[in-house]
């Protein structure tokens, strides 16, 4: 059994206690839809705008939003039952597809199309090079996942090799990696916006590099339930995902300011001026898909980026793991 997925399988029971019976179910005549994201960032913009504008209400939906910090645990979640939806990378489905599972998870809406995380040094870098990571250690995120796999991806195409060059500490759990690096811990950390340009701002880290621009298109982050939940819910999923679509539609047309205007009660802890130039880092690299289909040769490139990692000895089935109908339909 994949090791990761045994990670998931054991936090199930967690699961269970941690967010008790959270069931689809109807509220003021809007369908209560439970929804996991892997983290809480101005990288998942488009979701954001989809709530705060009303996109989700007009489809007579209204979103129960947790954070699951770590695609493992929002799997867990979903595969538990007490999570409709998740909204983390697509190996996570992968992984639980290649394993045998019936009830397979199915990926029915991509959002992301870039790794998100930028590198953080400790002082400013305006020649960095990623060579320099050479004989440092770094803090890149749980092994097995995308952020983890692509910084791996974009180490081996610049010439240096993960397992001998650099030592990539995964250690530390993914929601304490900032605070891990700002407590001494690593040469670098990589982190999502808008904690990557908050520790900019705060001095107490240097944004060096951007891994999805150095890595290119992976399909990386998606929505997706179980494929029981998505038979019997159709109409539900669909609707669903006509909001995602308006969302992302509406972010590609409009600026940084409006965006981050937009999103603002997502962060309220976050002044709106590094929201606004965390928007602009995300636009900078074209991190957002502009409707919701993920076709089968971004599929198959992270299959790929996985593959090249160690994670993946079986190439999963695109037909089966990704199920393009609503997305398809949406984009109509």
């Amino acid at each position: 059994m994949n090791r990761w997925l045994r990670g998931v399988l054991a936090g199930v029971l967690a699961v269970v206690m941690l967010f008790g019976c959270m069931a689809c179910g109807k509220d003021g005549g809007l369908d209560k839809v439970t929804v996991c994201e892997v983290t809480h960032s101005i990288f998942y913009a488009p979701q954001y705008a989809a709530i705060a504008l009303g996109f989700f209400e007009e489809e007579g939906i209204e979103i129960e939003l947790s954070n699951g910090q770590g695609a493992d645990a929002v799997m867990a979640a979903v595969l538990s039952g007490n999570i409709d939806i998740g909204f983390a990378g697509p190996e996570a489905s992968i992984y639980v597809y290649n394993e045998g599972k019936e009830d397979y998870t199915q990926v029915f809406a991509q959002v992301t199309r870039r790794d998100g995380s930028f590198l953080i040094a400790r002082q400013p870098d305006d020649d960095f090079s990623w060579t320099d990571v050479k004989g440092k250690v770094v803090l890149p995120g749980r092994k097995g996942g995308v952020p983890y796999m692509a910084l791996e991806h974009v180490l081996r195409k610049n010439g240096v090799d993960p397992a001998t060059d650099t030592t990539l500490d995964n250690s530390v759990q993914f929601s304490m990696m900032t605070a891990a690096f700002t407590g001494g811990t690593g040469d670098y950390v990589t982190a999502f916006e808008p904690t990557a340009s908050m520790l900019q701002q705060e001095g107490k880290g240097y944004i060096v590099a951007s891994v999805g621009e150095a890595a290119g298109d992976i399909p990386y982050t998606a929505y997706f339930a179980k494929k029981s939940f998505i038979e019997e819910k159709g109409d539900l999923i669909q609707r669903f995902t006509n909001a995602v679509y308006k969302g992302q539609q509406w972010v590609a047309t409009h600026s940084a300011e409006e965006v981050a205007r937009a999103v603002a009660d997502s962060f309220p802890d976050t002044d709106l001026a590094l929201l606004v130039k965390s928007v602009e880092s995300y636009q900078a690299i074209d991190a957002w898909n502009t409707d919701p289909i993920m076709s089968e040769e971004s599929f198959n490139r992270l299959q790929s980026v996985m593959t090249e990692a160690g994670e993946l000895t079986q190439i999963a089935d695109y037909g089966k793991v990704v199920n393009n109908t609503f997305a398809e339909k949406a984009a109509e």
